[in-house]
């Protein structure tokens, strides 16, 4: 930092910092924490964050550094859900890593605390942790609280699937009204939680703070107590690679398999591991699915929110059932060991955590599916698929897009026993790898996610449920095997045992292969285009990472 502010070769630099409000012994001789906050309007997951980021800055300033805000990309996938622009969601993961990486590199920061809630706003600045390599925190945005409507629980998802379920428009304004009444992330286990949850284990997030509500002023204090502790960490040198070993990201796959957490907490997994060069992959998450059950009844897993996680013991709570699981002799981000940490802890099973003797589910959360439909795997949530589909056979229903699979399930062309198909949705396919909401939303909606299945190369929001398995690769813009699919094949989806298979003889599909067609890029420019060029597989993450 000295050199970089001191002396005549630094004067054009001080000049600005000066020009900007901070004085010489600011430039000087404090080290430098850039901000980046997720701060955006439109959306109850960020529209809290100046707050939490000026909280954040106070606890900065009071530890003797010197803190500098900047915005970073933040959307609501909500916002997008069943448009095309849907898509555009996990490119916004790389795009949020590169933001903060670039102001972070020109401004020479000694260290980062990024203040995120969301989806892949806050898998990116995980990401950008990672790429930076300096000392960095995130601070949570933390849970919104469930709504109420007629005395019972309600939250957004609850809003998705009566869309669909023939519900009047009375009875939608009056869910509107209710279902998100804070702010904060929408308070299922989907991806916004999740990769919040999965901030501690990372060593990303403080201990014991990343489902504090964002109602709970604790949320506040908790903020400027990371900016405290963020100037001690620049001073200790602590950088993620030194905090994310091989064995911390393993502890995280099995915490995710816990919790049941979102689907697309296997793609940042990958991606984090990638980025720091440590050898993670699926068959990891194949090895502790067969030793982890899900022990979190949080929704869509069970019946309660992310603000009952919480206050039944949060992540702290899930670390100290899975003890004897984890590799413990690994270090946290406040200098001690994981042991020591959980040594100090006492288990409290309860109705929403519940223990690995006693689990919610004799499952666990995530488990891969592989055969010659997914040679390279596949994902799902077992704990979310009801028992009347979780092993299927079925007549396949081929589709190459979600809107045109909606268009067919609203129409009355899905029938009980079928396994609809969706391809050219995957990272290249899309381009950016599409949650399939339309399509899922109407299944649940008409009360077909009983009896129906569905396979794709694309992905699935956190709050979706059913025999679903996305995820296929080889996706089909890279011929997969998903890409020779015809109307009326059989199909077995076993999430039980893992299987995903297509019953069409490997001749047959050699045939098909030779007639088979690499279609055009959706789009011919921008960041999706650029996206397609230079994005690694989903089974390695999904992200561009082209080196």
């Amino acid at each position: 930092m000295e050199s970089y502010w001191n002396g005549p070769e630094a004067a054009h630099r001080r000049v600005m910092m000066k020009a900007a409000g901070y004085s010489d012994e600011d430039i000087k001789k404090k080290p430098h924490i850039g901000v980046p906050n997720s701060f955006m309007e439109g959306s109850p997951g960020s529209a809290h964050l100046r707050q939490i980021a000026e909280a954040v800055k106070q606890g900065i300033w009071e530890a003797g550094g010197v803190p500098v805000e900047f915005g970073i990309p933040a959307t609501c996938g909500n916002i997008a859900n069943g448009a095309e622009e849907l898509k555009y969601e996990q490119v916004g993961r790389d795009i949020v890593a590169m933001s903060v990486e670039f102001v972070t590199k020109v401004h020479n920061f000694d260290g980062l605390v990024m203040v995120a809630s969301c989806d892949n706003i806050i898998a990116g600045c995980y990401l950008a942790a990672a790429r930076l390599d300096i000392p960095s925190m995130v601070v949570t945005g933390g849970s919104m609280q469930p709504g109420h409507h007629c005395g019972k629980a309600v939250v957004e998802a609850d809003l998705d699937v009566a869309r669909f379920s023939g519900a009047g428009d009375a009875y939608l304004d009056e869910l509107e009204e209710c279902v998100c009444p804070s702010f904060g992330a929408c308070p299922s286990m989907g991806t916004a939680n999740t990769m919040q949850m999965l901030g501690e284990v990372f060593n990303l997030v403080m201990p014991g703070t990343a489902t504090v509500p964002a109602s709970d002023n604790k949320k506040l204090r908790q903020a400027r107590a990371a900016g405290k502790y963020a100037v001690e960490l620049v001073k200790s040198g602590r950088k993620p690679s030194d905090l994310i070993t091989k064995e911390v990201l393993l502890n995280s796959i099995m915490f995710d398999m816990a919790v049941a957490g979102s689907t697309n907490a296997v793609l940042h997994i990958l991606t984090m591991a990638y980025e720091l060069g440590i050898d993670i992959t699926l068959k990891d998450f194949e090895k502790y699915a067969e030793e982890i059950p899900c022990i979190n009844a949080v929704i869509p897993s069970g019946p309660y929110t992310v603000v009952d996680f919480h206050y039944a013991g949060g992540v702290p709570n899930v670390l100290k059932m899975l003890e004897d699981k984890l590799f413990t002799d690994v270090p946290m981000m406040t200098g001690i060991k994981l042991g020591d940490y959980l040594g100090k802890l006492t288990a409290r099973p309860n109705e929403v955590i519940h223990s690995l003797e006693k689990p919610l589910f004799h499952e666990p959360g995530l488990r891969v599916l592989r055969g010659n439909l997914a040679p390279n795997g596949a994902i799902v949530r077992p704990t979310g698929v009801p028992e009347s589909v979780k092993v299927m056979r079925g007549k396949a229903k081929v589709f190459d897009g979600d809107r045109a699979a909606f268009e067919a399930i609203e129409s009355g062309n899905i029938v009980p026993g079928d396994i609809i198909v969706i391809r050219y949705e995957g990272c290249k396919g899309a381009p950016g790898m599409k949650e399939l909401m339309l399509s899922i939303d109407a299944l649940i909606g008409l009360g077909l996610h009983t009896s129906v299945g569905l396979i794709t190369d694309a992905r699935f929001s956190g709050f979706n449920f059913g025999a679903i398995v996305g995820h296929v690769s080889p996706e089909a813009y890279d011929g997969g095997p998903i890409a020779l699919v015809e109307e009326g094949d059989e199909i077995i989806l076993d999430t039980v045992k893992g299987e995903a298979t297509l019953c069409v003889a490997e001749e047959e599909l050699e045939e098909r292969r030779k007639n088979w067609v690499c279609p055009p890029l959706k789009e011919q420019k921008g960041c999706l285009t650029l996206f397609a060029k230079n994005c690694r597989p989903a089974e390695e993450g999904g992200a561009m990472q082209p080196w």
